[in-house]
């Protein structure tokens, strides 16, 4: 590891002037800026640690729960507003690497984590989102684990996390601090496409902090579950993951959120499938042709062809699930 100099700054003006200056990056759990400072991917010449910053309360204000960027994810897990009234986050998080990294991971690190793509993990191979314009070996190479969805010439990695693809489902908004003010950034918009633009892994503007997520309590976000395909039963990231919500009234479908994550840049938003299904009868064959619908602009590799069909399987599974006690 590189020598780097380490600022413990004593407010969030201070950590934002520092963090508008070139070669630095924010530390809050550390548990992937910390790895890829060791493999040599992040070499910062400062880190600013932001941990003590960021608020731990988890607040219900205004028909919302306010989620405070310095929540640990084993806090927020257990949570009982978000077992009870957020399922598909607790059980996101339950479903995220291990219980001593939980203990660690903060609300607002956990989303700003990178890709695990083998190639962007080893500097000593080419790869556009750590040094643009060097290639995507990923393209003809290991894809197994890569994207199906919304990828681009330039980059076929995937988004790792699992909390973020139960944000989306859940319609929550992601709160930052810039030093010109602050913004609400919806969670379906806070991460993005690679396009011609890989190395970009979100909307968060320059130097800015996560302060806050906001999550709207509905009855929706009540009926919400999420579910984890991987190679091995714990600590390992997903091939397909799925976040959902369902409402039922007399058999047919009320509302409907269904967000695919590990198959795309970000957490895939399937609103072909949503509007496909929302004023349906909520049936299997219903939930099966809109998933086929969604999936149908799928650009898997040989690689990871599989993962089409999985996520198909999941999905309409899942589905099917939250509607079994409803219709």
């Amino acid at each position: 590891m590189r020598a780097f100099d380490y600022v413990r700054p004593e407010s969030a003006d201070e950590a934002l002037a520092l963090l508008a200056e070139p070669g630095t990056s924010a530390l809050a759990g550390g548990t992937n800026l910390v790895d890829l400072m060791r493999l040599g991917v992040a070499r910062p010449e400062r880190v600013v640690d932001v941990d003590r910053l960021g608020s731990t309360e988890v607040v219900e204000r205004d028909g919302s729960l306010w989620l405070g960027a310095g929540v640990r994810n084993s806090d927020l897990a257990a949570h009982p507003v978000v077992r009870e009234r957020l399922p598909a986050l607790s059980r996101a998080l339950l479903a995220a690497a291990s219980g001593q990294l939980r203990n660690r991971a903060s609300t607002g690190g956990n989303l700003l984590q990178r890709t695990r793509c083998v190639y962007f993990m080893d500097p000593t191979k080419p790869c556009n989102k750590r040094e643009p314009g060097t290639g995507c070996p990923a393209v003809e190479g290991l894809s197994r684990d890569l994207a199906v969805l919304g990828h681009s010439e330039h980059c076929i990695a995937t988004h790792p996390g699992d909390m973020s693809v139960a944000l989306v489902a859940l319609d929550a908004v992601v709160h930052v601090r810039t030093a010109d003010g602050e913004l609400a950034i919806p969670a379906a918009d806070f991460h993005r496409l690679p396009g011609d633009e890989p190395h970009r892994d979100t909307k968060l503007p320059p130097g800015a902090l996560v302060t806050a997520v906001e999550v709207p309590l509905t009855p929706l976000a009540e009926r919400s579950t999420y579910r984890k395909a991987r190679d091995r039963r714990s600590f390992a990231f997903g091939l397909v993951t799925v976040a959902a919500a369902l409402t039922v009234e007399d058999g047919v479908v009320d509302d409907v959120r269904l967000v695919l994550g590990s198959v795309a840049h970000k957490p895939w938003r399937a609103t072909v499938a949503e509007d496909a299904i929302r004023g349906r009868t909520a049936s299997g064959s219903v939930f099966d042709d809109a998933v086929r619908a969604e999936l149908a602009a799928a650009r898997p590799t040989d690689q990871n062809a599989f993962k089409v069909e999985l996520a198909r399987r999941l999905s309409v599974a899942t589905l099917h699930e939250l509607a079994g006690g409803q219709a």
